[in-house]
């Protein structure tokens, strides 16, 4: 066996539960990193004279930056582990700028569950919910994640 599964199946997720993650503080370095990586320059995230002229007043986290924490400090749970095979599908919605300094965690509700016509796999319905450190909501996403059903061992 290449991977040992420790997250958890389609089969074994309920409807309304939640997964919680730890939390993490957002830094410049990670914007800056995420900008070298993405190619995404824009002035409000890495210009401090710009920023502090524009609607925010301070430079702000790219949001995909952040929804990609998230998803990160999720996946950190093990919930997934090994037993997810792909994001199919996500909507997000960017609700308050995430500044330098900002601690964020995320939590993931289960919405719904889909079979499909393969019987190794099924799809989970979720809605990522991303606080900072005043228990603000910064981010929402809802995303389609296909999962391996109970009884599958890959090689």
């Amino acid at each position: 066996m290449l991977h040992k599964m420790r997250g958890r199946t389609f089969d074994e997720f309920l409807i309304d539960e939640e997964i919680e993650s730890g939390a993490r503080t957002v830094t410049e370095t990670d914007v800056v990193q995420f900008a070298g990586l993405s190619g995404d320059f824009h002035p409000e995230h890495m210009n401090d004279a710009y920023a502090r002229k524009g609607p925010f007043g301070e430079r702000v986290a790219h949001g995909l930056l952040i929804f990609s924490m998230a998803t990160g400090l999720l996946n950190q749970t093990g919930a997934f582990e090994g037993t997810s095979i792909a994001i199919l599908e996500t909507t997000a919605r960017f609700i308050k700028p995430v500044k330098f300094g900002d601690t964020i965690r995320a939590i993931q509700k289960i919405v719904g569950k889909k079979e499909t016509s393969k019987p190794d796999r099924g799809v989970l319905s979720t809605r990522i919910t991303v606080l900072n450190q005043e228990e603000e909501t910064v981010l929402e996403a809802d995303l389609a994640v296909l999962l391996y059903r109970r009884g599958f061992e890959p090689d």
